[in-house]
């Protein structure tokens, strides 16, 4: 008979503990141990049926199934390849159900599909499609269920299924896990149900999962390390975009991100994001950078904003938006400690405009001159961009892939670039459209770059 064992397990990191604690010891937060009763079943020696091949050998190459939904197939690495199991998590409301049923849709043409929802009813996906104007077909099945056993059965009667899309993880559970759905053991288990079926059968499966209020997905963290791609949805609800970012990809590059706008028809793609988030960009006011940046393998100009302004407070404010808060206090201590400006009696205000969050190195320079701008009250020069690394000793170092920056800024009309170069392209780097580029070396160099009218040279000099 099977032995039956109780056990505490944590809902934030999936930590067992044999008695119930207020402090998880794994990742120490409170009040997230869960009883759960876990039942062990004798163990039965058997043959086995593993068959070992040499690692150097001919493996045919799968085709990727293509949605045609450009953004979509991009962060996914140029399509679903087949027997993948692929997780997208993000806040509630963001529009997960909405992309992957038009995702579906556009794949049904093309192959079975099955899309099984635990959250909703069959009638509540009819009326989203209706309002989205999807085409099924009759190669897209529809159900509604939480048991997995249910669908591995139905997945079996229906042997051609080449996709299918579980919405969601946490809403599913497995008649042999006593625990109730979203658990970790109940997540964990089935996942793993999922993940074998889908690599035994070759089929493609897509995982919607939830996000704890830290922004990260919900249950163990384990569920990440067995599937193939991860993907965050993400967007602001102010904001009419979402973009969709691959944080792990085994198929493709990490770091890719898509952009999609929200409208009453769904999610259609943005296929120039640079020119969605420079529309509203006044090239007049002071503390405004563009930076180039790249996320994944695609270049997007975006605006730095800063605001300086003198502090009454005995510590001066300095608060960041879509960046990191810590890097802003160490560019603040770089431009005081090597430049000789002074922030020490004012709030910094720094804001990536559009709500974009922006974590590359590179941002760097972009920041500090706005910081400059802003401090002076005088404007950058027009149609200039910004990309480079902020050394403590306060040089400016080279960034990868400066050409693609550059050559982004080129087509949207910008005229000159601000940048450090590797010494052995600077004498090889073409202008890719532009009508200068300045090297820099020093962070000291950028207050050389500001209209040189002598209003502007005594506002420097008095600072």
């Amino acid at each position: 008979m099977a032995k039956v064992t109780v056990q505490f397990v944590c809902q934030d990191c999936g930590t067992c503990h044999t008695k119930w604690g207020g402090k998880c010891e794994g990742c120490g937060t409170w009040n997230r141990l869960v009883e759960e009763v876990i039942e062990r079943k004798q163990k039965f020696t058997k043959p086995t049926s593993v068959k070992f091949v040499e690692i150097v050998g001919e493996s045919p190459l799968e085709t990727r199934k293509l949605s045609y939904i450009g953004e979509f197939d991009r962060v996914c690495g140029g399509g679903l390849v087949p027997g993948s199991v692929l997780l997208i998590g993000g806040d509630p409301g963001i529009g997960k159900s909405t992309l992957l049923l038009q995702v579906v849709s556009a794949l049904a043409q093309q192959i079975p599909c099955a899309y099984i929802s635990g959250e909703e009813a069959v009638a509540q996906v009819r009326l989203r499609a209706q309002r989205l104007n999807v085409q099924g077909g009759s190669q897209l099945h529809l159900a509604s269920t939480t048991n997995i056993t249910d669908i591995l059965n139905a997945l079996d009667q229906l042997n051609n299924i080449e996709l299918v899309i579980i919405d969601s993880i946490q809403t599913m559970a497995l008649d042999t896990i006593d625990s109730s759905p979203g658990t970790v053991s109940q997540v964990r288990a089935c996942a793993h149900e999922l993940i074998s079926t889908a690599k035994k059968r070759n089929i493609i499966v897509v995982l919607v999962g939830h996000v704890t209020k830290e922004g990260v997905l919900a249950g163990p963290r384990v569920l990440e390390h067995m599937v193939d791609t991860v993907l965050y949805f993400e967007g602001e609800r102010n904001y009419h975009y979402r973009i969709l970012r691959s944080v792990k990809n085994r198929y493709g590059a990490t770091d890719e991100i898509g952009v999609f706008e929200m409208t009453d028809r769904g999610l259609s793609e943005v296929p120039n994001p640079s020119a969605l988030f420079l529309n509203d960009h006044n090239q007049n006011v002071s503390g405004s950078a563009i930076f180039a940046g790249m996320e994944g393998t695609r270049p997007i100009l975006s605006e730095v904003q800063a605001l300086v302004a003198p502090t009454y407070l005995a510590s001066p404010r300095r608060t960041a938006v879509g960046w990191d808060t810590a890097r802003l206090s160490m560019i603040l201590a770089v431009l005081e400690s090597r430049c000789g400006l002074i922030f020490g009696n004012k709030d910094v205000y720094l804001n990536i405009a559009g709500g974009l969050k922006i974590t590359e190195p590179a941002a760097d320079l972009a920041v500090a001159a706005a910081l400059v701008s802003a401090l002076v009250n005088v404007p950058i020069p027009p149609q200039s961009i910004f990309f480079g690394e902020i050394g403590l000793s306060g040089e400016v170092r080279p960034v990868s892939q400066a050409e693609n920056r550059l050559k982004e800024a080129a087509k949207l009309g910008f005229l000159s670039a601000y940048c450090a170069l590797p010494t052995q392209q600077k004498n090889t780097v073409s202008k890719e459209g532009l009508e200068s580029i300045y090297i820099m070396r020093y962070l000291i160099e950028l207050l050389d770059f500001l209209p040189k009218s002598t209003h502007n040279k005594q506002k420097i000099a008095e600072i």
